[in-house]
């Protein structure tokens, strides 16, 4: 198998192979790709940032195994994997970003800042591909976070995650001194008051759910949870006789517990029992396999089947892998959540920017309207610093909302 890669006119590149299933599905996933029929060939624009994408989307698909050269890369069930250059250039210096991985994972950093910081890895690659890797300074790395600031006009946290990504990348790749990375120029944080819904609000929110979402949603606001920690909890991290939930992994890799609101125990229980029924029903049919956290698969063949370990939230379907039929469930996307939750909002007629973590703000703040101290609150929370848990003090009428207007004195 071949794939070739050459000029199709001045401005765009013919991409064209025999056909293999996984192959269409990168074409057809590419920005501005187009099947030009007559021809039986794919065109893709000839710029170096689409060369790149083609090519990276091409290597994930583990078809290939290559090291960037003049003209071919080997691969590993098929003689070569061709490129024809013309006013095209493959850029030679592309990051390791396996390596890269690997000390990210190796220092347990969280599936999602792995992911996160490998795109502005790749995008700080591509942005200076035509200089080699060994001669990147601080010079690229503010030209790149400038660039994020005044041409893309990403927020603050933002810009500070891809200088933080790219921090890690000179200390621990590159092995160069922090100390010299000190001037980078890094955005100062906005400060940003919660929005927050009132009581009425979550009640005309709720009337408008139903099932699966609305029992989420129910548990965003009893617990403070996030969406991505609530569709994660697994059976074995309700425990009924202590009243408590156990959050694994949250943000920054921490894990804590919070309370079970006495009204959802029923729920809850409910929602155990259909999953109880759905894996039973996925064993009978030669399935029921859950995807294991870390290495606890390899440690333990037969825990990914049992109970314990399935979602509280499994998904309607489960997934399919068409080429070893293997098949399983993951936990609903959040997605799905979301769409519901901003469905449910517009139709409560609330005219506010809130989402599915307004909910979470909600549970802080009517928290501290109850008289709970800001270190429990801030326990319940995962923050890690009180004064992030400070932000919700907005509601102890100390402050604008707690003076009285001199116009109402008059």
């Amino acid at each position: 198998m071949r794939v070739y890669i050459k000029n199709y006119d001045d401005e765009k590149l013919s991409v064209r192979f025999d056909y293999n299933k996984p192959l269409v599905q990168v074409m057809q996933n590419l920005p501005k790709r187009q099947w030009i029929q007559d021809k039986k060939t794919w065109v893709i624009p000839n710029t170096q940032s689409d060369i790149n994408n083609l090519l990276e989307k091409l290597y994930n698909t583990n078809l290939f195994s290559y090291e960037p050269s003049a003209d071919t890369f080997p691969c590993s069930d098929s003689p070569t994997f061709t490129t024809t250059k013309s006013n095209v250039e493959i850029n030679k210096n592309q990051v390791d970003i396996k390596k890269y991985q690997e000390i990210l994972i190796t220092k347990h950093y969280s599936n999602r800042t792995v992911k996160n910081y490998t795109m502005w890895l790749k995008n700080f690659s591509n942005r200076f591909c035509d200089i080699p890797s060994n001669k990147l300074s601080q010079k690229e790395i503010n030209l790149f976070l400038t660039e994020l600031a005044t041409k893309q006009h990403v927020s603050p946290s933002t810009q500070n995650q891809a200088l933080a990504a790219l921090l890690f990348y000179f200390r621990y790749i590159k092995n160069e001194d922090a100390i010299n990375l000190d001037s980078v120029i890094r955005a100062k944080k906005k400060i940003h008051i919660p929005v927050v819904f009132s009581k009425d609000e979550i009640q005309s929110i709720f009337a408008q759910l139903t099932d699966s979402k609305l029992l989420i949603a129910r548990l965003l606001y009893g617990t403070g949870m996030r969406l991505n920690e609530c569709l994660s909890l697994r059976i074995l991290d309700i425990d009924f006789e202590l009243n408590e939930i156990i959050i694994h992994n949250g943000k920054g890799g921490k894990d804590r517990r919070t309370m079970i609101p006495r009204s959802l125990i029923q729920p809850l229980k409910k929602q155990i029992s259909f999953v109880q029924a759905t894996h039973c029903k996925d064993l009978l049919e030669g399935f029921g396999a859950v995807a294991m956290p870390t290495a606890l698969e390899s440690k333990y063949t037969n825990a990914s089947k049992e109970l314990k370990w399935q979602w509280i939230f499994p998904q309607k379907n489960r997934w399919k892998n068409t080429i070893t039929g293997e098949q399983g469930r993951h936990h609903i996307d959040a997605s799905l959540v979301e769409r519901a939750v901003h469905t449910a909002i517009l139709k409560a007629g609330i005219q506010k920017n809130a989402c599915c973590h307004t909910f979470r703000h909600s549970f802080a703040t009517h928290l501290l309207e109850n008289g709970y101290d800001i270190r429990t609150v801030q326990e319940l929370l995962g923050h890690s610093d009180v004064k992030t848990t400070m932000i919700y003090t907005h509601v102890l009428n100390k402050g604008p909302c707690g003076v009285n207007s001199p116009l109402d004195m008059l």
